[in-house]
């Protein structure tokens, strides 16, 4: 339990996926009062649905402004967005209406970030599908965060399982073409939001471990000199930043003696090499930050869940870790700016 609660965003995310049922369960059973002190943010009308849903009542205080806020009593206070009825987002289908009120809960939870409102915000999962189809130009709620923040930092999608972070150099490319767009520069820049974001957790010398491209590290340029001519370089030059960055690893091993405890993150060369290590080792337990961004921002690494939503059996352990994280970050910043 924490001693200051920070006041977190607690967004619904997709209507029609399982992040309200998710929040339901979780404002039912109290789990927010050891955390934070949530206000919620969303459709009340879909939030109401949830709760019937999962069989329970909360107390909500629809609110228009912060200062109007109340934890008292088990009271939830609310911003009801009154922008999204259940007719428009049948449980467990793909809606533009859904994608809208994904995009309007975003941007809304960021102006209350930089009004002061909120110190951080989780939000439930979103559809990018849907996002899209709304009209939303970026390619992921990543860019849309960066670009609400006016943000140009190295910033990008941090994956956590337990007490590993994971950044990765390349993302959703072709595997054909990830050789290709690993750079010294596109290390760094991973290696920079892994090291700038776990010492805004808290950690203030993170340890990082910096994984190989190709099998057995390249064995010396015999199968391949990506860890030479590259990956090695982008070492260097953290090493030199002041950063602990050690490798290149051969994958298999660095994610043994990662799990172990040899190292706070692990830096992978593209999307599968960590995320299947993470998913292997903590499906139900895995979060994703968006690392790099001024806001403590965490959700849960599933997604919305279509073919299960509605049916009462979504477990709340991830989205429980991200509101941990959340608020541990939050605690963090505030202490940094006594």
């Amino acid at each position: 339990m924490m001693e200051r609660k920070p006041v977190l965003g607690i967004l619904l995310g997709d209507g029609a996926g399982v992040g309200p049922e998710i929040i339901a369960k979780l404002t039912v059973n109290r789990f927010f009062d050891d955390y934070c002190r949530p206000v919620l943010i969303g459709d009340r009308r879909i939030l109401n649905r949830a709760l019937e849903g999962v069989g329970g009542k909360i107390e909500v205080k629809e609110i228009n402004d912060i200062s109007e806020a109340t934890w008292d009593g088990g009271v939830y206070p609310m911003f009801n967005r009154n922008n999204l009825s259940p007719e428009e987002a049948p449980i467990g289908k793909l809606t533009i209406e859904s994608g809208r009120a994904n995009l309007d809960m975003l941007t809304f939870a960021v102006k209350l970030y930089k009004e002061k409102a909120i110190e951080g915000f989780c939000f439930g999962p979103l559809n990018k599908a849907g996002m899209k189809e709304a009209g939303c130009p970026y390619e992921s709620e990543h860019h849309l965060l960066a670009h609400e923040f006016n943000h140009t930092a190295p910033f990008g999608e941090i994956n956590v399982v337990g007490d590993l972070w994971t950044t990765r150099t390349t993302s959703h490319i072709p595997i054909k073409e990830v050789s290709d767009h690993i750079t010294v520069d596109s290390i760094m820049r991973a290696i920079t939001l892994a090291n700038v974001s776990l010492k805004n957790s808290g950690i203030a010398k993170p340890r990082l471990a910096i994984a190989a491209l190709n099998p057995h590290a390249g064995e010396n340029g015999l199968c391949g000199r990506e860890e030479i001519d590259v990956i090695k370089p982008a070492i260097e030059k953290a090493q030199s930043q002041g950063i602990d960055a050690q490798g290149p690893f051969p994958s298999d091993i660095l994610f043994i003696r990662a799990f172990k405890g040899e190292f706070d993150a692990a830096v992978t060369m593209y999307h599968d090499q960590g995320q299947i290590a993470l998913k292997l080792k903590g499906f139900e337990q895995g979060i994703t930050i968006a690392g790099g961004l001024p806001a403590p921002i965490v959700t849960c690494a599933h997604g919305t869940a279509y073919d299960i939503a509605g049916k009462g059996i979504v477990k709340t352990s991830a989205f429980e870790n991200a509101v941990k994280m959340a608020s541990r970050m939050a605690a963090h910043l505030y202490q940094e700016a006594k």
